[in-house]
C-alpha cells in the first residue's frame, strides 16, 4: 500500500536570523511612551484615576 504525496504546498520554514539584537533600536531607546497620556477632559482623568486605584483604596 503506497500513499500519494501531499498535493498542498508546504509553508516555508522561518529563517534563522543571526543579527546582534543589541544593534536594533528598542522602544526604550526612544522618548515615545515615557509617561505621556493622550490629552483628555477632567471626566476622563477622573475615570482613569478610579480605574487605576489600587483595591485597598476603595
Amino acid at each position: 500500500m503506497s500513499t500519494a504525496p501531499d498535493p498542498r504546498p508546504r509553508e516555508p520554514k522561518p529563517a534563522l536570523v543571526f543579527d546582534d539584537p543589541l544593534d536594533q533600536q528598542s522602544s526604550d531607546d526612544t522618548d515615545r511612551g515615557w509617561g505621556e497620556r493622550p490629552s483628555g477632559d477632567a471626566a476622563a482623568d477622573l475615570k482613569r484615576f478610579l480605574d487605576e486605584k489600587p483595591p485597598h483604596h476603595i
